[in-house]
């Protein structure tokens, strides 16, 4: 396939440019290079580099020449940033989705072309026990994830009224190499490094589920190769830890260090979890990095 990855400069796009590399792909990058962003990121890849935003009609036309697939990631994706202004995420979330989407329907992809939309386990909101399931009823609890659940019904729509061949994943939060240390997991293994206090919001009682980024690319591999009828697909870890059991555990794994507790955050969502269980056997995927693994290579590569 020739794909083309918006958003590949970034964490978790740049994994998945390496994945599918790997399996052949030719693959692209749109990346408008924001700070979360670096071709850096992209070394020892072969990947064309694309300097452009997705709110962009004519840059995503000029990258789409030749594209049979795209791999939407392109998104502010931080929700303590979207709390303060939602701007950003509604410009980039959704406008770009549409654009994209836009570019896509008039023709400078082809009949063919396959579009996988990257979400969130956000948009569903929080979920007391077990986990929700693809049709389940989206109830975002904050404007970033508010952004993501529109940018799917769009997806959906173009589906629907364009007849675009259009896939949505959703995935749990993603840990892994590259990642930006405003996120959660990177910040904390910074910081612990550094031998700064790990700080946690609240009482570190909101649950997470936690996916090595690695697993996740190796996923979308087999969402791109996947010829059954599943449009919507969840990437789940199944590994859901406290904030503080992820701290306590980041601090046991560097020998030991300091926690702190702050104010919590506004809004914060008590846990998020998704029923993967259709997406596991359909796609005959299961995540292989435990999390102490993947916690401790983090460390040991940033001492």
């Amino acid at each position: 396939m020739n794909v083309l990855v918006t958003g590949g400069a970034g964490f978790m796009g740049s994994a998945v440019v390496r994945q599918l590399e790997a399996e052949g792909h030719e693959v692209s990058v749109l990346d408008a290079l924001t700070y979360a962003g670096s071709w850096a990121h992209l070394d020892g890849t072969g990947a064309a580099r694309i300097l452009g935003d997705v709110c962009d009609a004519a840059a995503v036309r000029a990258a789409l020449s030749g594209v049979d697939t795209v791999v939407h990631m392109a998104a502010e994706t931080h929700v303590e940033r979207s709390l303060h202004d939602a701007g950003p995420f509604i410009r980039t979330n959704v406008e770009g989705t549409r654009v994209l989407l836009e570019a896509c329907r008039a023709g400078h992809g082809h009949p063919l072309i396959q579009m996988i939309y990257v979400s969130t386990d956000e948009v569903f909101g929080s979920v007391a026990v077990g986990g929700f399931r693809e049709e389940d009823t989206h109830v975002p609890g904050n404007p970033y994830a508010v952004t993501k659940s529109s940018a799917e019904a769009l997806v959906r729509v173009w589906a629907r009224c364009f007849g675009l061949r259009a896939r949505i994943v959703r995935c749990v939060n993603n840990y892994g190499p590259r990642q930006h240390p405003e996120k959660a997991v990177s910040g904390w293994i910074q910081r612990a490094v550094q031998g700064e206090p790990l700080l946690v919001h609240g009482a570190g009682e909101a649950v997470r589920d936690w996916l090595h980024v690695e697993d996740f690319a190796r996923a979308m591999g087999r969402v791109l190769r996947f010829e059954g009828p599943r449009s919507v697909f969840h990437l789940a870890a199944q590994c859901h830890r406290t904030n503080l059991e992820m701290v306590q555990t980041i601090a046991r794994l560097a020998g030991g260090a300091d926690i702190q507790f702050v104010a919590d955050r506004t809004g914060q969502d008590a846990r998020y979890a998704l029923d993967d269980a259709g997406t596991r056997a359909d796609l005959h995927w299961a995540p292989e990095v435990q999390l102490e693994q993947g916690l401790g290579e983090l460390l040991a590569e940033l001492r």
